[in-house]
């Protein structure tokens, strides 16, 4: 399939078990749509038979474009190896390979394209997981919205429909940790959101545990937002602002008031124990911003394709 309108691209990594209901219900999708429309599924290293699946569905039907990729690089990087081999010459639409994101959403999200909207994003109205999980997203998006620079949509993912020219220059950023419903805000251009509830898994489990999750939050925090530098200042900035009045009031204490005031010891240890928390506290967040900047410099790819299957031919 050549220059088709419409890329949809899904990551995948060891969802063996939903890959059937997956290719199912595109393959619907893409019969009952009036336009062109390839695949570009994504083999984040799988360690079941999901490249094996993608492998005899790629060569069989020239509408999926499938990547391997050379090991697990994580749920961001598989997407943008995804939006790089992406062909739509209108928009490309990035959805989760587990089918708690419905793509019977492109048809109305495309409407909204054709309208002049460059991304159009969905918005979780409700979501059918635990309740310690929806809690931590309501929280965070909350958090991060409100000490961002740039005006994240509430409760929205990755999914979205997203044009050509604005996937153009996602692709051209070289940030190595990266954060795609960010860099998607932070471009720009006319953008819209489209309210959903999120379903269960069809099968499977999560891949995102909480661990992956803060990751992922944390690159959040510290891509968008100047928060964390700020906060040392401002925490360094009340501690000299408490220490100064602790002195005050010792003066006060002893040659207004005639009182005594603590000597020696508990008063040492508190402000060693006090400033030594803070700078440890300080040198944790410089430390995040050097090391986000080490691993930048190094200028590596940020992913490694190993294999891909594009109009049912293996490239190598």
């Amino acid at each position: 399939m050549n220059n088709p309108q419409i890329s949809i691209v899904a990551p995948l990594y060891n969802e063996s078990e939903t890959f059937p209901h997956l290719v199912e219900r595109l393959n619907s999708l893409m019969d009952r749509l009036p336009l062109s429309i390839e695949v570009v599924l994504i083999d984040d290293g799988s360690r079941d038979n999901t490249a094996t699946l993608m492998q005899a569905l790629a060569l069989s039907d020239p509408r999926y474009h499938c990547v391997f990729l050379a090991r697990n690089h994580g749920h961001q990087l598989a997407l943008s190896a995804g939006m790089n081999e992406a062909r739509g010459t209108e928009a490309i639409m990035v959805i989760d390979g587990d089918l708690q994101d419905p793509p019977e959403l492109l048809e109305d999200f495309y409407k909204l394209y054709k309208e002049g909207y460059d991304v159009v994003y969905a918005v979780r109205r409700k979501r059918k997981e635990g309740w310690i999980k929806r809690l931590a997203y309501h929280s965070f998006y909350r958090i991060l919205r409100s000490i961002s620079y740039i005006d994240i949509p509430l409760d929205s993912g990755d999914f979205a429909l997203v044009s050509r020219r604005v996937v153009d220059v996602m692709n051209a950023m070289p940030e190595e940790s990266r954060y795609l419903r960010g860099m998607r805000t932070w471009v720009g251009f006319k953008q819209t959101g489209v309210e959903y509830e999120r379903d269960e898994r069809i099968a499977g489990e999560s891949k995102y545990s909480f661990a992956l999750l803060f990751k992922l939050a944390y690159n959040g925090i510290f891509n968008f937002s100047e928060f964390p530098i700020k906060l040392l200042t401002r925490l360094g900035g009340t501690a000299i602002a408490f220490s100064m009045m602790y002195f005050i009031y010792n003066l006060i204490k002893k040659y207004v008031l005639g009182m005594d005031v603590p000597q020696g010891f508990p008063a040492t240890l508190f402000a060693i124990i006090f400033f030594g928390g803070l700078n440890l506290f300080g040198l944790g967040i410089i430390g995040e911003y050097v090391l986000r900047i080490f691993f930048q410099s190094k200028g590596r790819p940020l992913f490694i394709i190993k294999s891909k299957i594009l109009n049912k031919q293996w490239e190598k």
